[in-house]
C-alpha cells in the first residue's frame, strides 16, 4: 500500500518525538564549559552522538533523544583518576559507585602490581590470599584481565601500567636476589607483550616486598623496554621519608638511562622530621623540567596514607611472601628482631609506623579473618591495649591471625604540604584506593576515605572553600594533564571528535563526606555523568549502565591507519 503524504507527515513528527531522526543522541543545554585546557570557562551547548562529542556551541533549536537543562553547572571532561586500585572492587560491582559519583571516568591501575601477566603459581596465590571478594582468576595477561571487566560490565573506562613487581614474581617468586641475565630477558619480554597490548608503561612500589629487592639497573632494564613503545615510568619509591630526596634521584637515574618519561606516585614528605623537604623536592623537580626531563607527579588529598602492616615490618622478614612471612612471626627470635628493628631509625627501609610517630597515629582498617573485625578503626595502640603487648608484637600477631597483612592507615603528612602540592601545575590526582560501594561485602571494613571523597576534596574543600588553585586549573589536572602524559587517544577534553566521557556537577555543591569514622559516604554534587556517551549518573542517582571499556597506550599493535579504537 503507497501512504500518502499527507499521512506520512504526522506519521514523521511522532517520529521525531519519539528520538527517531535525532540530531543527536544527547544535549546538555546552556553549561558552564570546562574544556580541560585550563582556560576560561564559557557557557554552551554540548551535542554528543553515539560515544563521541559531536558539537559545542550554540545548537539551537536542534533536537535530541535526550535534553538536560545543565544551566549554572560546570561541563568538564571526566576525571582520570591516574591511580586507582579497583582492580578488585569493579569485580564485585562494576558501577564504581564511590568514583563514579565524584565524576571518574576512567580508572588508571598498576602500582608496582598488576593483574597480569599471571602464571599459575601466581594465579593460586591470588585465589588465597582473596577476601571478602570472591572470584575465579580466568585470565593471563594484563589485557585478558581488563577485558575481562569489560565483559562483565564496568562503569568506568580502565587501563593498567605493567607492575614491575608482577613481572618480578612471575620470573623470580619471592626471592631477594637478582634476576639471572636469562630471567631479565623474560622479565623484559613480559613487559614488552603487555605493552604491544596496551600497558600504559611500568609501575612500581618500591617500599613493599618482594619490590625491595629490585635494584636500579633492574628497573632501568624493564623501562627500557616501556620507551620503546612511548610508555611511561611511574613509581613509588623506595623511600618518602628520610631518604625521600635521594630517591627522587633514583626516579631521575631509570629515567634517563631507559629514556623514559617518568612520574612520582602520590607525591609526600612522610613523617613530621621529613616534612622541610618537601621544598627541596619540588625545587629540584621544576629543576628537572626546565631542563627538559619529562617528570611530574601525582598526589590524594589527604594528610595520611593507607598500606598495610607489612610496611611498617623489614623486608628481609617478608621474604618469599605471606606464608614464610607469618611462619617467621611465630619465631620468638625472629620476633625479637624485628621488634627491634621495627623500633629503631633507619634509612635502610620505609618504616611507616615510626614514620608516623606514635601508634596512636596507626588505624587498623581492613582484615580478612571476621574475628578481627571488632578492631576495625581501632589503633594499633587500642589493639595493643587490648593484646596487652607491645604495639609491634601486636602488629606480628594480628599478621599471623588474620591471613594477611592487615590493611592500615598511617597519619604522616602535613597539610601545609598537601597544600602546597596541589598548587603545582605538574602534579595530577589519583585515590590510591578501590571505588566501592556502600553496601554489601564493602562494609566488613573501613577504607580510608580518599576511597569516596579524593576528588570532589580538590573541588570543594581545596578549589571553593580555600581557593588554593581555581577551578579551571584543577579541572586541567583531573582530565587533559594526565591524558596527555599517558598518551590517551581523543581523551581527556571537551572537543568535537573526542570520546563523550563528561562530568556535569555543581562547583558551589560538590564536596566529599566520608571521614576516618565514617567513611562509606558517597560525595554529593555530581549530577550527571557520561561514559562514552553513555549515562552513567543521571539526577545524581546511579542508572546501572556499565559502558566502560579498555583505554590502551601507545604501544597497543592493534593501532591502524583507519583503526579507531573502540
Amino acid at each position: 500500500m503507497k501512504l500518502s503524504p499527507f499521512l506520512l507527515l504526522p506519521l514523521l513528527a511522532g517520529c521525531a518525538q519519539l528520538g527517531f531522526g535525532a540530531d543527536y543522541d544527547v544535549i546538555l543545554r546552556g553549561g558552564t564549559i570546562y574544556d580541560g585546557d585550563g582556560g576560561e570557562p564559557y557557557v554552551a551547548d554540548v551535542g554528543i552522538r553515539d560515544d563521541s562529542i559531536a558539537r559545542i556551541g550554540d545548537l539551537g533549536d536542534a533536537s535530541a533523544r535526550r535534553t538536560i537543562d545543565v544551566g549554572g553547572l560546570a561541563v568538564a571532561p571526566g576525571f582520570i583518576n591516574v591511580l586507582s586500585w579497583a582492580t578488585e572492587s569493579l569485580i564485585e560491582d562494576g558501577r564504581s559507585l564511590a568514583n563514579v559519583h565524584q565524576g571518574v571516568t576512567l580508572e588508571v591501575f598498576g602500582e608496582g602490581w598488576s593483574m597480569g601477566p599471571l602464571n599459575d603459581a601466581m594465579k593460586a596465590e591470588t585465589v588465597k590470599q582473596q577476601g571478602d571478594i570472591k572470584y575465579e582468576v580466568a585470565w593471563t595477561t594484563l589485557d585478558e584481565y581488563l577485558e575481562h571487566l569489560v565483559a562483565r560490565g564496568v562503569s568506568p573506562n580502565v587501563a593498567s601500567f605493567v607492575g614491575a613487581t608482577t613481572v618480578r614474581i612471575h620470573e623470580l617468586g619471592f626471592e631477594d636476589r637478582p634476576p639471572t641475565p636469562e630471567e631479565l630477558e623474560r622479565m623484559r619480554a613480559l613487559v614488552r607483550a603487555a605493552m604491544e597490548d596496551g600497558a600504559l608503561g611500568v609501575g612500581s612500589s618500591l617500599i613493599y616486598a618482594p619490590a625491595f629487592y629490585a635494584d636500579t639497573d633492574e628497573l632501568i632494564a624493564l623501562c627500557e623496554v616501556a620507551a620503546e613503545y612511548d610508555g611511561r615510568y611511574v613509581t613509588h619509591m623506595r623511600s618518602e621519608g628520610n631518604r625521600l630526596l635521594e630517591m627522587v634521584e633514583e626516579v631521575v637515574t631509570i629515567a634517563r638511562e631507559a629514556g623514559v618519561a617518568a612520574e612520582i606516585y602520590h607525591l609526600k614528605a612522610a613523617g613530621e622530621r621529613n616534612w622541610s623537604k618537601m621544598d627541596h623536592v619540588i625545587a629540584r623537580i621544576e629543576e628537572l623540567r626546565a631542563e627538559g626531563v619529562d617528570i611530574c607527579a601525582d598526589m590524594y588529598t589527604y594528610t595520611a596514607g593507607a598500606t598495610g602492616l607489612d610496611a611498617a615490618m623489614p623486608p628481609w622478614v617478608q621474604e618469599g611472601g605471606y606464608d614464610d612471612w607469618s611462619e617467621r612471626l611465630r619465631d620468638p627470635e625472629i620476633r625479637a628482631r624485628v621488634e627491634k628493628e621495627m623500633t629503631t631509625e633507619t634509612d635502610e627501609w620505609e618504616n611507616l609506623l615510626l614514620a608516623a610517630g606514635s601508634p596512636e597515629r596507626v588505624l587498623l582498617v581492613d582484615f580478612k579473618n571476621p574475628s578481627l573485625r571488632h578492631l576495625t578503626g581501632k589503633t594499633l595502640a587500642e589493639a595493643a591495649a587490648q593484646y596487652r603487648k607491645s604495639p609491634e608484637q601486636t602488629a606480628m600477631d594480628l599478621v599471623v591471625e588474620d591471613g594477611s597483612r592487615v590493611g592500615t592507615v598511617y597519619f604522616l603528612m602535613s597539610e601545609e604540604n598537601v597544600k602546597k602540592q596541589i598548587a603545582l601545575p605538574w602534579v595530577a590526582f589519583g585515590s590510591d584506593a578501590g571505588s566501592p560501594a556502600p553496601e554489601g561485602v564493602f562494609l566488613n571494613s573501613n577504607p580510608h576515605p580518599r576511597a569516596y571523597g579524593n576528588f570532589a576534596r580538590l573541588l570543594g574543600k581545596y578549589v571553593r572553600d580555600e581557593k588554593v588553585i581555581p577551578l579551571e586549573e584543577a579541572i586541567r589536572r583531573l582530565t587533559s594533564f594526565p591524558a596527555s602524559n599517558l598518551k590517551l587517544r581523543q581523551r581527556g577534553r571537551l572537543a568535537q571528535g573526542y570520546y563523550a566521557d563528561v562530568v556535569v556537577f555543581d562547583p558551589e555543591s560538590i564536596r566529599d563526606h566520608a571521614t576516618f569514622d565514617e567513611p562509606h559516604q558517597l560525595a554529593t554534587g555530581v549530577e550527571h555523568v557520561f561514559v562514552n556517551g553513555e549515562a552513567v549518573l543521571l539526577g545524581g542517582e546511579h542508572t546501572g549502565a556499565t559502558p566502560g571499556r579498555v583505554v590502551r597506550g601507545p604501544g597497543w599493535t592493534g593501532w591502524g591507519a583507519s583503526h579507531r579504537l573502540r
